[in-house]
Protein backbone atom coordinates (compact mmCIF):
# COMPACT_ATOMS: atom_id res chain seq x y z
CA UNK A 1 0.00 0.00 0.00
CA UNK A 2 1.06 3.38 0.26
CA UNK A 3 0.92 3.70 3.61
CA UNK A 4 1.47 7.14 5.72
CA UNK A 5 4.62 7.09 7.88
CA UNK A 6 5.09 11.19 8.67
CA UNK A 7 7.99 11.04 10.47
CA UNK A 8 7.84 7.82 12.50
CA UNK A 9 5.55 5.00 12.30
CA UNK A 10 1.91 6.19 11.51
CA UNK A 11 0.29 7.30 14.65
CA UNK A 12 -2.65 5.33 15.56
CA UNK A 13 -6.16 6.53 14.52
CA UNK A 14 -9.67 5.89 15.68
CA UNK A 15 -11.50 2.84 13.78
CA UNK A 16 -13.83 3.94 11.14
CA UNK A 17 -17.32 3.17 11.31
CA UNK A 18 -17.49 0.33 9.15
CA UNK A 19 -14.25 -1.04 10.94
CA UNK A 20 -14.41 -4.63 12.08
CA UNK A 21 -14.85 -5.37 15.75
CA UNK A 22 -11.80 -8.26 15.70
CA UNK A 23 -9.90 -10.21 13.15
CA UNK A 24 -8.80 -13.49 14.03
CA UNK A 25 -9.72 -13.24 17.51
CA UNK A 26 -7.52 -10.49 17.89
CA UNK A 27 -9.68 -6.93 18.87
CA UNK A 28 -8.38 -3.89 16.88
CA UNK A 29 -7.68 -0.97 18.61
CA UNK A 30 -6.59 1.67 15.73
CA UNK A 31 -5.70 2.00 12.28
CA UNK A 32 -2.31 2.04 11.05
CA UNK A 33 -3.48 3.28 7.33
CA UNK A 34 -4.93 1.80 4.11
CA UNK A 35 -3.96 1.42 0.73
CA UNK A 36 -4.82 -0.71 -2.54
CA UNK A 37 -4.32 -4.74 -1.02
CA UNK A 38 -6.62 -3.65 2.49
CA UNK A 39 -6.41 -1.52 5.73
CA UNK A 40 -3.22 -2.48 8.78
CA UNK A 41 -5.03 -2.29 12.46
CA UNK A 42 -3.19 -1.89 15.80
CA UNK A 43 -4.20 -4.92 17.78
CA UNK A 44 -2.09 -6.61 20.42
CA UNK A 45 -1.33 -10.43 21.26
CA UNK A 46 -2.97 -12.08 24.48
CA UNK A 47 0.13 -11.08 26.35
CA UNK A 48 0.26 -7.53 25.11
CA UNK A 49 2.90 -7.53 22.32
CA UNK A 50 1.61 -5.27 19.45
CA UNK A 51 1.11 -6.43 16.23
CA UNK A 52 0.66 -4.95 12.60
CA UNK A 53 -2.65 -7.04 11.34
CA UNK A 54 -3.36 -6.17 7.50
CA UNK A 55 -6.31 -7.31 6.25
CA UNK A 56 -7.12 -7.84 2.38
CA UNK A 57 -9.82 -5.93 0.62
CA UNK A 58 -12.93 -7.85 -0.83
CA UNK A 59 -12.30 -7.61 -3.95
CA UNK A 60 -8.73 -9.61 -3.80
CA UNK A 61 -10.60 -11.78 -0.78
CA UNK A 62 -13.11 -12.90 -3.70
CA UNK A 63 -10.60 -14.12 -6.03
CA UNK A 64 -9.49 -17.84 -5.87
CA UNK A 65 -6.07 -17.08 -7.55
CA UNK A 66 -5.20 -14.56 -5.09
CA UNK A 67 -5.86 -16.63 -2.49
CA UNK A 68 -3.90 -19.32 -2.95
CA UNK A 69 -0.80 -17.23 -4.26
CA UNK A 70 -1.02 -15.51 -0.71
CA UNK A 71 -1.46 -18.27 1.24
CA UNK A 72 1.72 -19.58 -0.37
CA UNK A 73 3.60 -16.22 -0.08
CA UNK A 74 2.25 -16.15 3.40
CA UNK A 75 3.55 -20.35 3.95
CA UNK A 76 7.06 -18.96 2.62
CA UNK A 77 7.22 -15.47 5.02
CA UNK A 78 6.49 -17.58 8.03
CA UNK A 79 9.63 -19.36 7.65
CA UNK A 80 11.56 -16.58 8.05
CA UNK A 81 13.13 -16.06 11.18
CA UNK A 82 15.48 -12.83 11.32
CA UNK A 83 16.81 -10.26 13.88
CA UNK A 84 16.19 -7.71 11.29
CA UNK A 85 12.87 -8.20 9.74
CA UNK A 86 9.51 -7.86 11.07
CA UNK A 87 8.16 -11.29 11.70
CA UNK A 88 4.94 -13.20 10.55
CA UNK A 89 3.11 -13.96 14.33
CA UNK A 90 -0.22 -15.14 12.56
CA UNK A 91 -2.17 -14.98 9.75
CA UNK A 92 -5.51 -16.47 8.31
CA UNK A 93 -5.21 -17.25 5.00
CA UNK A 94 -8.99 -19.29 4.79
CA UNK A 95 -11.08 -16.64 6.12
CA UNK A 96 -13.44 -14.95 4.71
CA UNK A 97 -11.11 -11.59 4.69
CA UNK A 98 -7.89 -13.14 4.67
CA UNK A 99 -5.17 -11.69 7.06
CA UNK A 100 -1.58 -11.17 8.16
CA UNK A 101 -0.42 -10.13 11.45
CA UNK A 102 3.32 -9.03 11.85
CA UNK A 103 5.56 -7.65 14.52
CA UNK A 104 4.78 -3.83 15.21
CA UNK A 105 7.98 -1.64 14.26
CA UNK A 106 7.91 1.77 16.00
CA UNK A 107 10.18 3.84 13.82
CA UNK A 108 10.04 5.67 10.59
CA UNK A 109 10.92 4.13 7.44
CA UNK A 110 14.48 5.01 5.64
CA UNK A 111 12.53 7.01 2.82
CA UNK A 112 10.95 8.93 5.87
CA UNK A 113 14.47 9.54 7.58
CA UNK A 114 16.11 10.54 4.28
CA UNK A 115 13.54 12.74 3.05
CA UNK A 116 13.66 14.34 6.63
CA UNK A 117 16.84 14.55 7.53
CA UNK A 118 19.14 13.94 4.61
CA UNK A 119 21.59 11.74 4.10
CA UNK A 120 23.13 9.74 6.17
CA UNK A 121 26.67 9.78 7.69
CA UNK A 122 29.21 6.59 6.40
CA UNK A 123 29.20 4.73 9.34
CA UNK A 124 25.49 4.80 9.78
CA UNK A 125 25.27 3.65 6.06
CA UNK A 126 27.31 0.77 6.60
CA UNK A 127 25.90 -0.58 9.57
CA UNK A 128 22.48 -0.70 7.69
CA UNK A 129 24.11 -2.42 4.73
CA UNK A 130 25.04 -5.29 7.34
CA UNK A 131 21.90 -5.70 8.94
CA UNK A 132 19.86 -5.58 5.74
CA UNK A 133 22.42 -8.04 4.35
CA UNK A 134 21.27 -10.34 7.44
CA UNK A 135 17.68 -9.67 6.40
CA UNK A 136 18.11 -10.70 3.02
CA UNK A 137 19.78 -13.92 4.34
CA UNK A 138 17.47 -14.94 6.58
CA UNK A 139 14.31 -14.21 3.49
CA UNK A 140 16.76 -15.88 0.95
CA UNK A 141 17.62 -19.60 3.16
CA UNK A 142 13.34 -19.57 3.27
CA UNK A 143 13.43 -19.62 -0.49
CA UNK A 144 12.40 -16.00 -0.75
CA UNK A 145 13.60 -13.42 -3.08
CA UNK A 146 12.26 -9.99 -1.96
CA UNK A 147 12.03 -8.11 -5.11
CA UNK A 148 11.11 -4.78 -3.84
CA UNK A 149 13.82 -3.72 -1.59
CA UNK A 150 13.89 0.03 -1.26
CA UNK A 151 14.01 2.59 1.46
CA UNK A 152 9.81 2.34 1.77
CA UNK A 153 10.13 -1.16 3.00
CA UNK A 154 12.96 -0.92 5.71
CA UNK A 155 11.99 0.20 9.20
CA UNK A 156 14.52 1.96 11.53
CA UNK A 157 14.19 1.10 15.35
CA UNK A 158 16.86 2.57 17.74
CA UNK A 159 18.45 -1.09 17.74
CA UNK A 160 18.70 -1.93 14.00
CA UNK A 161 17.15 -1.93 10.80
CA UNK A 162 13.70 -4.00 10.40
CA UNK A 163 13.18 -5.22 6.02
CA UNK A 164 9.15 -5.62 5.60
CA UNK A 165 7.16 -6.69 2.58
CA UNK A 166 9.92 -9.72 1.94
CA UNK A 167 7.53 -11.13 -0.86
CA UNK A 168 3.75 -11.59 0.09
CA UNK A 169 2.80 -8.65 -2.26
CA UNK A 170 3.69 -11.21 -5.31
CA UNK A 171 0.24 -12.99 -3.94
CA UNK A 172 -1.52 -10.14 -6.25
CA UNK A 173 1.33 -10.44 -9.74
CA UNK A 174 -1.69 -13.10 -10.51
CA UNK A 175 -2.00 -14.57 -14.20
CA UNK A 176 -4.20 -12.00 -14.96
CA UNK A 177 -2.05 -9.15 -14.52
CA UNK A 178 1.51 -10.57 -15.35
CA UNK A 179 0.14 -11.77 -18.84
CA UNK A 180 -0.69 -7.91 -19.45
CA UNK A 181 3.30 -7.42 -19.02
CA UNK A 182 2.52 -5.89 -15.01
CA UNK A 183 5.81 -5.84 -12.88
CA UNK A 184 5.94 -5.30 -9.28
CA UNK A 185 8.68 -3.42 -8.14
CA UNK A 186 10.31 0.11 -8.06
CA UNK A 187 12.32 1.02 -10.81
CA UNK A 188 14.95 3.27 -9.26
CA UNK A 189 15.89 -0.04 -7.20
CA UNK A 190 15.63 -2.93 -9.71
CA UNK A 191 17.81 -5.00 -10.81
CA UNK A 192 18.52 -5.05 -14.68
CA UNK A 193 17.31 -8.63 -14.98
CA UNK A 194 14.38 -7.87 -13.20
CA UNK A 195 13.77 -4.27 -15.10
CA UNK A 196 13.86 -6.77 -18.27
CA UNK A 197 11.64 -9.34 -17.04
CA UNK A 198 14.66 -12.03 -16.08
CA UNK A 199 14.45 -14.53 -13.39
CA UNK A 200 15.05 -13.01 -10.24
CA UNK A 201 17.63 -14.72 -7.39
CA UNK A 202 19.17 -13.33 -4.21
CA UNK A 203 21.93 -11.71 -6.50
CA UNK A 204 18.70 -9.22 -7.26
CA UNK A 205 18.03 -8.22 -3.76
CA UNK A 206 21.64 -7.12 -3.42
CA UNK A 207 21.55 -5.11 -6.60
CA UNK A 208 18.53 -3.36 -4.87
CA UNK A 209 20.26 -3.27 -1.60
CA UNK A 210 23.16 -1.51 -3.18
CA UNK A 211 20.74 1.29 -5.38
CA UNK A 212 19.52 1.81 -1.10
CA UNK A 213 22.42 2.41 0.60
CA UNK A 214 23.49 4.86 -2.44
CA UNK A 215 20.26 7.09 -2.22
CA UNK A 216 20.54 6.85 1.89
CA UNK A 217 24.65 7.83 1.62
CA UNK A 218 23.48 10.28 -0.92
CA UNK A 219 20.02 11.44 -0.48
CA UNK A 220 18.96 10.39 -4.65
CA UNK A 221 18.84 6.64 -5.78
CA UNK A 222 22.07 6.17 -8.09
CA UNK A 223 19.92 5.71 -10.92
CA UNK A 224 17.91 8.84 -10.80
CA UNK A 225 14.11 9.53 -10.12
CA UNK A 226 11.70 10.78 -12.75
CA UNK A 227 9.47 8.49 -15.02
CA UNK A 228 9.93 4.92 -14.53
CA UNK A 229 11.02 4.47 -18.30
CA UNK A 230 14.04 6.50 -17.90
CA UNK A 231 15.14 4.56 -14.40
CA UNK A 232 14.74 1.64 -16.00
CA UNK A 233 16.64 2.41 -18.77
CA UNK A 234 19.73 3.42 -17.04
CA UNK A 235 19.37 0.50 -14.43
CA UNK A 236 19.43 -1.57 -17.82
CA UNK A 237 22.35 0.36 -19.75
CA UNK A 238 24.06 3.22 -17.31
CA UNK A 239 26.65 3.36 -14.79
CA UNK A 240 25.47 4.16 -11.17
CA UNK A 241 25.44 8.36 -10.24
CA UNK A 242 27.87 8.15 -7.26
CA UNK A 243 28.84 11.57 -7.12
CA UNK A 244 26.49 12.80 -4.38
CA UNK A 245 27.76 9.53 -2.08
CA UNK A 246 31.12 9.64 0.06
CA UNK A 247 34.35 8.46 -1.90
CA UNK A 248 34.54 6.00 0.99
CA UNK A 249 31.48 3.87 0.12
CA UNK A 250 32.13 3.90 -3.85
CA UNK A 251 33.67 0.65 -4.00
CA UNK A 252 31.01 -1.71 -1.76
CA UNK A 253 28.30 0.45 -3.34
CA UNK A 254 29.54 -0.15 -7.13
CA UNK A 255 29.88 -4.05 -6.05
CA UNK A 256 26.30 -4.24 -5.04
CA UNK A 257 25.32 -2.45 -8.30
CA UNK A 258 27.32 -4.64 -11.35
CA UNK A 259 25.16 -5.34 -14.37
CA UNK A 260 26.04 -8.97 -14.30
CA UNK A 261 24.22 -11.03 -10.87
CA UNK A 262 27.43 -13.53 -10.77
CA UNK A 263 29.36 -10.03 -9.98
CA UNK A 264 28.01 -8.67 -7.18
CA UNK A 265 28.77 -9.85 -3.75
CA UNK A 266 27.20 -13.01 -1.80
CA UNK A 267 25.33 -11.38 1.29
CA UNK A 268 28.14 -13.16 3.37
CA UNK A 269 30.72 -11.35 1.28
CA UNK A 270 29.08 -8.34 2.36
CA UNK A 271 28.98 -8.01 5.86
CA UNK A 272 32.32 -9.20 5.69
CA UNK A 273 33.46 -5.78 3.66
CA UNK A 274 31.44 -3.86 6.44
CA UNK A 275 33.30 -5.23 9.06
CA UNK A 276 36.73 -4.66 7.23
CA UNK A 277 35.61 -1.14 6.95
CA UNK A 278 37.76 1.50 8.66
CA UNK A 279 34.89 3.04 9.48
CA UNK A 280 32.97 0.29 11.17
CA UNK A 281 35.67 -2.36 12.57
CA UNK A 282 35.20 -5.63 13.17
CA UNK A 283 32.25 -5.47 15.65
CA UNK A 284 29.22 -3.63 13.58
CA UNK A 285 26.80 -2.83 16.77
CA UNK A 286 23.91 -0.86 16.73
CA UNK A 287 24.65 0.59 20.02
CA UNK A 288 24.70 4.68 21.04
CA UNK A 289 25.59 6.47 18.09
CA UNK A 290 24.93 4.84 15.20
CA UNK A 291 22.24 6.81 14.27
CA UNK A 292 22.78 10.98 14.15
CA UNK A 293 21.15 12.56 17.24
CA UNK A 294 18.22 14.27 15.48
CA UNK A 295 17.13 10.94 13.92
CA UNK A 296 17.67 8.73 17.12
CA UNK A 297 15.51 11.17 18.90
CA UNK A 298 12.92 10.63 16.26
CA UNK A 299 12.95 7.33 16.44
CA UNK A 300 13.19 7.23 20.40
CA UNK A 301 15.65 4.66 21.04
CA UNK A 302 13.14 2.07 21.88
CA UNK A 303 13.50 -1.55 21.36
CA UNK A 304 10.60 -2.81 23.41
CA UNK A 305 7.96 -2.38 20.51
CA UNK A 306 5.78 -0.52 22.22
CA UNK A 307 3.65 2.07 19.94
CA UNK A 308 2.69 5.60 20.83
CA UNK A 309 -0.42 5.78 22.65
CA UNK A 310 -3.61 5.06 19.97
CA UNK A 311 -5.97 8.12 20.05
CA UNK A 312 -8.74 5.80 20.56
CA UNK A 313 -11.13 5.00 23.10
CA UNK A 314 -10.71 2.33 25.78
CA UNK A 315 -11.77 -0.96 23.93
CA UNK A 316 -13.26 -2.05 27.28
CA UNK A 317 -16.23 0.69 27.03
CA UNK A 318 -17.56 -1.52 24.16
CA UNK A 319 -20.36 -4.15 25.31
CA UNK A 320 -20.26 -7.56 24.06
CA UNK A 321 -21.36 -8.49 20.40
CA UNK A 322 -25.13 -8.79 19.61
CA UNK A 323 -26.11 -11.75 17.96
CA UNK A 324 -26.90 -11.44 14.47
CA UNK A 325 -30.98 -11.70 13.61
CA UNK A 326 -30.59 -14.76 10.94
CA UNK A 327 -28.70 -16.57 13.79
CA UNK A 328 -25.36 -15.86 11.91
CA UNK A 329 -21.95 -15.20 13.38
CA UNK A 330 -21.94 -10.89 13.80
CA UNK A 331 -18.74 -9.16 12.92
CA UNK A 332 -19.31 -5.81 14.66
CA UNK A 333 -17.89 -2.58 13.70
CA UNK A 334 -17.74 0.88 14.89
CA UNK A 335 -21.17 1.63 14.14
CA UNK A 336 -22.51 -1.12 16.52
CA UNK A 337 -21.73 0.88 20.12
CA UNK A 338 -21.44 4.55 20.56
CA UNK A 339 -18.49 6.53 21.37
CA UNK A 340 -17.78 7.31 24.72
CA UNK A 341 -15.97 10.77 24.10
CA UNK A 342 -14.05 12.00 21.55
CA UNK A 343 -11.27 10.87 20.03
CA UNK A 344 -7.90 12.41 20.59
CA UNK A 345 -6.72 14.72 17.77
CA UNK A 346 -3.78 14.12 16.31
CA UNK A 347 -1.28 17.11 16.39
CA UNK A 348 -1.94 19.46 13.08
CA UNK A 349 -0.19 21.09 10.76
CA UNK A 350 -0.24 24.97 11.10
CA UNK A 351 -2.54 26.53 8.80
CA UNK A 352 -1.56 28.06 5.60
CA UNK A 353 -1.82 31.59 4.86
CA UNK A 354 -4.24 32.19 2.07
CA UNK A 355 -2.97 31.57 -1.23
CA UNK A 356 -1.51 33.89 -3.59
CA UNK A 357 -2.63 34.97 -7.10
CA UNK A 358 -1.13 31.76 -9.30
CA UNK A 359 1.30 32.86 -11.50
CA UNK A 360 1.14 33.33 -15.23
CA UNK A 361 2.34 30.45 -16.70
CA UNK A 362 4.39 32.27 -19.39
CA UNK A 363 6.18 33.73 -16.96
CA UNK A 364 7.33 30.78 -14.82
CA UNK A 365 11.03 28.87 -15.27
CA UNK A 366 10.66 26.00 -17.49
CA UNK A 367 10.58 22.66 -15.35
CA UNK A 368 12.41 19.60 -16.62
CA UNK A 369 9.65 18.67 -18.78
CA UNK A 370 8.55 14.24 -19.28
CA UNK A 371 11.86 12.62 -18.77
CA UNK A 372 13.80 14.69 -17.43
CA UNK A 373 12.78 15.17 -13.67
CA UNK A 374 14.95 17.27 -11.52
CA UNK A 375 17.53 14.72 -8.86
CA UNK A 376 16.02 14.22 -5.56
CA UNK A 377 12.13 14.51 -5.79
CA UNK A 378 10.02 10.76 -5.92
CA UNK A 379 7.05 10.54 -8.26
CA UNK A 380 4.84 7.70 -7.88
CA UNK A 381 3.73 7.04 -10.72
CA UNK A 382 -0.12 5.80 -11.15
CA UNK A 383 -0.54 2.79 -13.06
CA UNK A 384 -1.84 3.19 -16.25
CA UNK A 385 -4.25 0.14 -16.10
CA UNK A 386 -7.41 -0.79 -15.19
CA UNK A 387 -8.16 -0.12 -11.40
CA UNK A 388 -8.34 -4.28 -10.72
CA UNK A 389 -4.45 -3.89 -11.27
CA UNK A 390 -3.53 -1.71 -8.11
CA UNK A 391 -1.53 -4.63 -5.89
CA UNK A 392 -0.16 -2.33 -3.31
CA UNK A 393 0.67 -4.41 -0.34
CA UNK A 394 -0.21 -2.97 2.83
CA UNK A 395 2.39 -2.88 5.53
CA UNK A 396 3.54 -0.54 8.29
CA UNK A 397 5.66 1.93 6.52
CA UNK A 398 4.16 2.32 2.68
CA UNK A 399 5.31 0.03 -0.46
CA UNK A 400 4.31 1.22 -3.92
CA UNK A 401 4.18 -1.22 -6.33
CA UNK A 402 4.38 0.11 -9.80
CA UNK A 403 2.23 -1.17 -12.75
CA UNK A 404 2.66 -0.30 -16.75
CA UNK A 405 -0.29 -1.09 -18.68
CA UNK A 406 -2.24 0.68 -21.42
CA UNK A 407 -4.78 3.68 -20.53
CA UNK A 408 -7.61 4.17 -18.40
CA UNK A 409 -11.17 3.18 -20.06
CA UNK A 410 -13.05 5.75 -21.32
CA UNK A 411 -9.78 8.04 -22.29
CA UNK A 412 -10.25 9.23 -26.16
CA UNK A 413 -8.93 7.92 -29.09
CA UNK A 414 -6.08 10.73 -29.45
CA UNK A 415 -5.86 10.53 -25.40
CA UNK A 416 -7.73 13.30 -24.51
CA UNK A 417 -10.47 13.69 -22.31
CA UNK A 418 -14.19 13.03 -23.64
CA UNK A 419 -14.78 16.57 -21.00
CA UNK A 420 -16.39 19.41 -22.63
CA UNK A 421 -14.22 22.33 -23.59
CA UNK A 422 -13.64 25.23 -21.42
CA UNK A 423 -11.42 28.77 -21.67
CA UNK A 424 -8.00 27.89 -21.30
CA UNK A 425 -7.35 30.69 -18.52
CA UNK A 426 -5.68 30.70 -14.74
CA UNK A 427 -7.54 32.73 -13.17
CA UNK A 428 -6.77 33.44 -9.16
CA UNK A 429 -7.87 31.48 -6.14
CA UNK A 430 -11.00 33.71 -4.63
CA UNK A 431 -9.42 33.22 -0.75
CA UNK A 432 -11.24 31.26 2.39
CA UNK A 433 -13.75 33.71 2.26
CA UNK A 434 -15.46 32.29 -0.89
CA UNK A 435 -16.46 29.30 0.72
CA UNK A 436 -17.60 26.27 -2.09
CA UNK A 437 -21.13 24.99 -1.48
CA UNK A 438 -19.73 22.01 0.23
CA UNK A 439 -18.51 24.29 3.35
CA UNK A 440 -21.24 22.96 6.02
CA UNK A 441 -20.11 19.30 5.00
CA UNK A 442 -16.06 20.33 4.97
CA UNK A 443 -16.64 21.98 8.31
CA UNK A 444 -18.95 18.56 9.47
CA UNK A 445 -15.53 16.39 8.28
CA UNK A 446 -13.44 18.81 10.42
CA UNK A 447 -12.39 20.40 7.31
CA UNK A 448 -12.29 24.13 6.51
CA UNK A 449 -12.46 25.48 3.40
CA UNK A 450 -9.30 27.27 1.94
CA UNK A 451 -9.27 28.40 -1.86
CA UNK A 452 -12.36 27.94 -4.02
CA UNK A 453 -13.50 27.61 -7.20
CA UNK A 454 -9.52 28.38 -8.45
CA UNK A 455 -9.63 27.90 -12.31
CA UNK A 456 -5.79 26.47 -13.29
CA UNK A 457 -4.02 26.09 -16.73
CA UNK A 458 -1.01 24.41 -16.61
CA UNK A 459 0.18 24.95 -20.42
CA UNK A 460 1.99 21.46 -21.19
CA UNK A 461 3.40 18.74 -18.47
CA UNK A 462 6.55 21.19 -17.81
CA UNK A 463 4.26 22.84 -15.52
CA UNK A 464 2.58 21.39 -12.62
CA UNK A 465 -0.56 22.21 -10.25
CA UNK A 466 0.69 23.14 -6.26
CA UNK A 467 -2.57 22.14 -4.49
CA UNK A 468 -1.33 23.67 -1.29
CA UNK A 469 -0.84 27.06 -2.91
CA UNK A 470 -3.79 27.22 -5.42
CA UNK A 471 -1.56 27.99 -8.37
CA UNK A 472 0.38 26.39 -11.29
CA UNK A 473 4.42 26.31 -10.98
CA UNK A 474 7.07 24.67 -12.87
CA UNK A 475 7.56 21.08 -12.65
CA UNK A 476 9.35 19.56 -9.92
CA UNK A 477 8.48 22.64 -7.61
CA UNK A 478 5.61 22.11 -5.26
CA UNK A 479 5.32 19.29 -2.35
CA UNK A 480 1.67 18.65 -2.92
CA UNK A 481 0.77 18.13 -6.68
CA UNK A 482 -1.17 17.38 -9.00
CA UNK A 483 1.23 16.36 -12.30
CA UNK A 484 0.49 15.63 -15.88
CA UNK A 485 1.69 11.90 -16.53
CA UNK A 486 0.46 10.88 -20.40
CA UNK A 487 -3.01 10.67 -20.60
CA UNK A 488 -3.78 10.95 -16.40
CA UNK A 489 -2.93 12.95 -13.68
CA UNK A 490 -0.27 11.90 -11.53
CA UNK A 491 -0.65 13.13 -7.52
CA UNK A 492 2.37 13.35 -5.41
CA UNK A 493 3.83 10.37 -3.74
CA UNK A 494 1.92 9.32 -0.68
CA UNK A 495 -1.27 11.07 -1.46
CA UNK A 496 -4.50 9.48 -1.98
CA UNK A 497 -6.91 10.09 -4.56
CA UNK A 498 -10.85 9.06 -4.79
CA UNK A 499 -13.15 9.82 -7.92
CA UNK A 500 -17.19 10.52 -7.44
CA UNK A 501 -19.62 8.11 -9.25
CA UNK A 502 -21.56 11.29 -9.49
CA UNK A 503 -21.65 14.69 -10.34
CA UNK A 504 -21.16 15.81 -6.37
CA UNK A 505 -18.49 15.05 -3.98
CA UNK A 506 -17.87 16.47 -0.48
CA UNK A 507 -15.23 16.62 2.05
CA UNK A 508 -16.91 13.66 3.89
CA UNK A 509 -17.06 12.01 0.61
CA UNK A 510 -13.87 12.03 -0.31
CA UNK A 511 -12.72 10.77 2.94
CA UNK A 512 -14.75 7.84 3.00
CA UNK A 513 -13.83 6.95 -0.20
CA UNK A 514 -10.21 7.16 0.36
CA UNK A 515 -10.83 4.78 3.00
CA UNK A 516 -13.09 2.17 0.88
CA UNK A 517 -12.50 2.68 -2.32
CA UNK A 518 -8.79 4.66 -2.97
CA UNK A 519 -8.51 5.13 -6.89
CA UNK A 520 -5.61 3.63 -8.54
CA UNK A 521 -5.78 5.54 -11.12
CA UNK A 522 -6.80 9.25 -12.42
CA UNK A 523 -7.10 8.85 -16.67
CA UNK A 524 -8.25 11.96 -18.20
CA UNK A 525 -11.00 9.97 -20.12
CA UNK A 526 -12.83 8.79 -16.97
CA UNK A 527 -12.89 12.39 -15.36
CA UNK A 528 -15.35 14.37 -17.20
CA UNK A 529 -16.50 17.56 -15.91
CA UNK A 530 -19.79 15.98 -14.44
CA UNK A 531 -16.99 13.37 -12.27
CA UNK A 532 -15.04 15.34 -9.86
CA UNK A 533 -12.26 13.75 -7.83
CA UNK A 534 -10.22 14.57 -4.81
CA UNK A 535 -6.82 14.45 -3.80
CA UNK A 536 -5.81 14.30 0.13
CA UNK A 537 -2.43 15.89 0.96
CA UNK A 538 0.68 13.27 2.29
CA UNK A 539 -0.16 14.84 5.89
CA UNK A 540 -3.51 14.28 5.41
CA UNK A 541 -4.11 17.76 6.55
CA UNK A 542 -5.53 19.27 3.47
CA UNK A 543 -7.93 17.76 0.67
CA UNK A 544 -8.25 19.42 -2.65
CA UNK A 545 -11.46 18.15 -4.56
CA UNK A 546 -10.83 18.75 -8.30
CA UNK A 547 -13.62 18.70 -11.24
CA UNK A 548 -11.16 18.32 -15.09
CA UNK A 549 -12.19 21.25 -17.41
CA UNK A 550 -10.01 20.62 -20.65
CA UNK A 551 -7.14 18.12 -21.52
CA UNK A 552 -5.55 18.69 -24.64
CA UNK A 553 -3.56 15.88 -26.32
CA UNK A 554 -0.10 16.75 -25.62
CA UNK A 555 -0.95 19.80 -24.40
CA UNK A 556 -2.83 22.29 -21.55
CA UNK A 557 -4.65 20.95 -19.32
CA UNK A 558 -7.10 23.05 -16.88
CA UNK A 559 -9.29 22.19 -13.86
CA UNK A 560 -11.04 23.80 -11.02
CA UNK A 561 -9.76 23.05 -7.50
CA UNK A 562 -11.37 23.70 -4.24
CA UNK A 563 -9.12 23.36 -0.96
CA UNK A 564 -10.17 22.42 2.67
CA UNK A 565 -7.70 22.05 5.55
CA UNK A 566 -8.29 20.72 8.76
CA UNK A 567 -9.73 22.78 11.37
Amino acid sequence: MSEHHPGAQPAPAALAADDPYEIGGYRLHARLGSGGMGVVYLAYTPGGRPIALKAVRREFAADPEFRERFAQEVASARRIHGLFTAQVVDSGVDHRTPWLATAYVPGPSLHEVVRRHGPLPTRTVLLLVAGIAEALQAIHRAGVVHRDLKPANVLVAGDGPRVIDFGIARAADAAALTGTGLRIGTAAFMAPEQALGHQVAPATDVFALGALAGYVAGGVPPFGNGPESGALYRVVHEHPDLTRVPPELHDLISWCLAKRPQDRPTTVELIASVHAHPEVGPRPEFTDGWLPRPVLDEVGGRADGAPPPAPVHALATRPAPAARADGGPHLPTRADTAAPGPAQAAPQPPVPAAPATPADPAALPRGPGPGRRAPGRGRRRLPTAVAAAAVTLLACAGAVYYLDGPAGDGAGPDGGSTAPSAPSVTSAPTGPSAASPSAPAAAASGYVPGYARAELTAPDSGYEFDLKAGKVVAAETATWYLARDGRAFLPSEDSDAFVAETGELTVADCVRGIETRPAAVLPFGALAKARPFCVRSPDRGEIAIVRLVEAVPDGSVTIIADQYRRS
